[in-house]
């Protein structure tokens, strides 16, 4: 069964980093653009971040940029999000999402506190 699995969230203070990893089961990963997004309670889901099939091209929201990387390992069918610098505000579920074949992971919870 083709399936999206994000792990590495967790509770992390201010200022402090953390790196979300998906990985695809079921199908390959190279052949599609993927994105994370995040929701946090009583928001709507927001793009963070994009990468390119190849990974060469990548876009981010504005309220990230600077502070998180997406990446990704073909060869390990995953993508990555590399958070740094974390704020109060990102706290949220994040969720990765392959848009082309409308797939997402369940989440997981990053929370952002002292």
């Amino acid at each position: 069964q083709a399936q999206l699995v994000e792990s590495g969230g967790g509770l992390v203070q201010p200022g402090g980093s953390l790196r979300l990893s998906c990985a695809a089961s079921g199908f390959t990963l190279n052949k599609y653009a993927m994105n994370w997004y995040r929701q946090a309670p009583g928001n709507e889901r927001e793009l963070v971040a994009t990468i390119s099939s190849a990974g060469g091209t990548t876009t981010y929201a504005q309220f990230v940029k600077g502070r998180f990387t997406i990446s990704r390992d073909n060869a390990k069918n995953t993508v990555y999000l590399q958070m740094n610098s974390l704020e109060p505000e990102d706290t949220a579920v994040y969720y990765c999402n392959a848009p082309t074949i409308r797939m997402w992971g369940q989440g997981t919870q990053v929370t952002v506190s002292s």
